[in-house]
């Protein structure tokens, strides 16, 4: 059943397993037909119609794919937030959180373990904080070597938080305008899978679309198997979000 939820502004729900789950009607001009999706986390419905839509469709739309709706919030990951004692992911492995009070706030990687002290509820936040400048400093180094392979200068790297997309490229004038945004939860996936983004990035550095000479490019400088690397984003990118919201 669609509803709405009361506000300032009103914004319509539909009942999911239970639970109220808002939905996102958002109007493309390039669409040509209406789209659905749930985001990686459950926390919205994402409806894209085409310019001419109407809200009614979008919500006609949602009710009738309630089933596979259900279907999707229910393979969701658990929330597991980090906590003392329990895992951690990073670049594929899962490490152990080793808390003690005693020591020292910054997290340190040991064999098979993040180390950490200071106080237990600013846990969550630091070792996000360490996962995304880890991002940082292996996403750069992946830059740096696809820039190389591919023969362009090296641009602007941003962390993203976005939900639904893995990495990003903007700007078309030269190396000063242009910035590669990559989603810094890659860092808890396996390198090639992280490097597989980079590299896609890259080639969009040279080729701003996905034509056949895009792929080329990519197929030259990304050394793993891109088939392999897709394939684990899209049975297990949403693992990447049940830590941290």
């Amino acid at each position: 059943m669609i509803g709405w939820l009361r506000g300032e502004q009103q914004a319509p729900q539909i009942e999911l397993g239970g639970r109220e789950v808002p939905l996102a009607i958002k109007r493309h001009p390039r669409a040509r037909r209406m789209t659905l999706r749930l985001a990686p986390g459950g926390e919205e419905v994402r409806v894209t119609l085409p310019r001419w839509g109407r809200t009614a469709d979008a919500l006609a739309f949602a009710e009738s794919r309630r089933d596979w709706l259900e279907a999707q919030l229910a393979q969701l990951p658990a929330r597991n937030p980090p906590a003392p004692g329990g895992m951690l992911a990073y670049r594929g492995e899962q490490l152990q959180i080793a808390w003690h009070a005693a020591l020292p706030r910054k997290p340190a990687l040991g064999m098979g373990e993040i180390r950490l002290g200071g106080t237990e509820d600013s846990l969550a936040r630091r070792l996000q904080r360490w996962l995304e400048g880890e991002a940082l400093r292996l996403m750069g180094e992946d830059l740096a070597c696809y820039c190389a392979a591919a023969g362009c200068a090296r641009p602007a790297l941003r962390l993203s938080r976005a939900l639904r997309r893995w990495g990003s490229c903007s700007g078309t004038k030269g190396p000063r305008e242009q910035t590669i945004r990559a989603n810094w939860r890659l860092v808890q996936a396996p390198d090639a899978v992280r490097r597989s983004v980079i590299a896609h990035e890259v080639a969009h550095l040279v080729h701003f679309d996905h034509s056949p000479a895009f792929h080329a490019l990519l197929g030259e400088i990304y050394e793993g198997e891109l088939a392999a690397a897709d394939h684990w984003l899209k049975q297990h990118g949403r693992r990447l979000f049940a830590s941290f919201g």
